[in-house]
């Protein structure tokens, strides 16, 4: 999926700490899997966060920061209003 090393790095130490969970019970590997999951996802999700906004600083518009990131111009528009504490509009997270 990318060619940067770093995430190849990064994948290859997940898939280790997931191959490791291979001979723990059922019920305690899928705990870990979902904590790693829940871990990843805070930590992604800050880190999208400061992305946006950094681009946001820059000039960026909306639509161009959406296309970067994957995302609606109105999902980027959410993620702002959300991060710099404003009220969250209705609708979907």
């Amino acid at each position: 999926m990318s060619d940067d090393p770093m995430i190849g790095f990064l994948k290859a130490d997940v898939t280790r700490f997931c191959a490791g969970l291979e001979e723990l019970a059922p019920a305690i590997r899928l705990r870990l899997v979902m904590q790693l999951r829940a871990a990843l996802d805070e930590v992604m999700d800050a880190a999208l966060d400061a992305g946006v906004a950094a681009a946001q600083a820059e000039g960026w518009g909306l639509r161009q920061i959406g296309s970067q990131a994957g995302l609606s111009h109105e999902k980027v528009r959410y993620r702002l209003t959300r991060a710099e504490g404003g009220s969250e509009p209705a609708g979907p997270a």
